[in-house]
């Protein structure tokens, strides 16, 4: 390996365009930080790509999760206590925010190819109590979302597509948040879109839309949610929106993001198929340059009728013979930098309030054992791909037949 990286190869990126300097300089000659055209334009790109009606922006996907939540268990009179199922292996904020919520969170072990809720153990776990499923799409690709709708139909079950992981990609022809009641898309660090903290509630249902942007803004009454509102406004129509503008309908949050924010994120999504085709074809490249470790390692796998952007670049050990964590400290000592495939049940928070459950969703523990991911974001140059390629060869070398 005659190239060695000077820094740590990441498992993400961000890319300040000058496109990014110029909108941010006019919001700081202007001194609009708060909502403005930024965000507004933003939201309107992304509810348009996604063919939603309604895109929110707030301060990040966990927020845009608790916020839907919420929105559907005010709208839906649900009770303290009923049910929503979420995946076995996701990240925290899928569990945390049905707990936030006083709900109770029900597990579904998941698939071993593609790592997100497994159909055919879903029906098993529905119960009377049951109120919401909470698919959550990994790492760029989608959740098998047709036969999950079919049953939640059948039950008169309601949807969030957890997206915070998956912005752009297609399930048979339909973009990803296009499917729930609600979804949410997160524009943290190292995601497909960054603007360091951020993320969406999206949803077509213009009455879920409007109770969601009163709850990110302290649950504040739907005349007045945006600075802007009562602008240009005159008599009684002005007087009826100042007159309601500090009235609060619901114990709400403050969720509200920056325009600083929005102006990021903006700048980039005029980008977005540049992106999405970088990192596809990073995942293309680091496929074939391991694939002759396939006796070692599982390689990513993109399911019929679907797109995957690869947020990142998914990779499970086939086996305990050879253990995950001196594979991972040899990468990790040689600058490239991995991350856990999202290990949920084996937390211990986790273990105090459900008990040691991990044993029931076998795939999801195994998961949890020998999955990681490695970076896939636009910015790596082949040299820094060959150089990982090249890495994960030296690892196995002594292991080879």
């Amino acid at each position: 390996m005659p190239y060695k990286p000077k820094t740590q190869i990441g498992v993400g990126d961000v890319d300040i365009s000058p496109l990014a300097y110029r909108y941010i300089k006019e919001i700081l000659d202007t001194r609009r930080i708060t909502y403005g055209k930024f965000i507004s334009q933003f939201e309107r790109e992304t509810a348009r790509i996604h063919k939603i009606k309604f895109a929110i922006f707030c301060n990040s996907g966990t927020s845009a999760l608790q916020v839907a939540l919420h929105a559907l268990k005010k709208n839906f009179g649900w009770q303290d206590g009923d049910e929503v199922i979420v995946p076995a292996l996701t990240f925290v904020a899928t569990v945390n925010i049905v707990l936030q919520n006083n709900l109770t969170p029900v597990f579904v072990d998941v698939e071993p190819d593609y790592f997100m809720l497994d159909v055919e153990k879903l029906a098993a776990v529905i119960t009377p109590k049951t109120r919401c499923i909470i698919p959550v799409h990994i790492g760029g690709q989608p959740a098998d979302m047709d036969p999950i709708l079919k049953l939640a139909r059948i039950h008169g079950l309601k949807i969030i597509e957890d997206s915070c992981e998956t912005m752009f990609a297609k399930y048979l022809g339909k973009p990803v948040g296009s499917w729930g009641d609600f979804s949410c898309f997160s524009t943290y660090a190292a995601h497909t879109l960054v603007t360091g903290v951020g993320g969406f509630i999206c949803t077509s249902d213009q009455g879920l839309a409007i109770k969601a942007k009163s709850l990110v803004n302290h649950g504040r009454d739907g005349i007045y949610l945006h600075i802007d509102d009562d602008k240009n406004k005159k008599n009684q129509h002005l007087f009826k929106i100042v007159d309601r503008r500090f009235r609060f309908e619901d114990v709400g949050y403050s969720y509200r993001a920056t325009e600083f924010e929005g102006a990021l994120g903006l700048a980039q999504i005029k980008n977005w198929k540049k992106i999405v085709s970088k990192r596809q074809l990073n995942a293309k490249y680091l496929s074939q340059g391991l694939k002759g470790l396939q006796q070692f390692l599982q390689l990513p796998q993109i399911r019929t009728n679907s797109e995957h952007i690869f947020m990142f670049f998914p990779l499970v050990m086939k086996n305990d013979r050879i253990k995950r964590s001196k594979l991972i400290y040899f990468l990790e000592k040689n600058l490239i930098e991995t991350r856990y495939l999202l290990p949920l049940l084996n937390q211990p928070v986790y273990k105090k309030i459900f008990g040691d459950i991990e044993n029931k969703y076998p795939i999801a523990k195994m998961l949890a054992r020998r999955g990681f991911y490695i970076g896939c974001q636009p910015s790596l140059t082949k040299k820094q791909l060959d150089y990982v390629i090249a890495t994960f060869h030296a690892f196995f070398a002594k292991y080879q037949n």
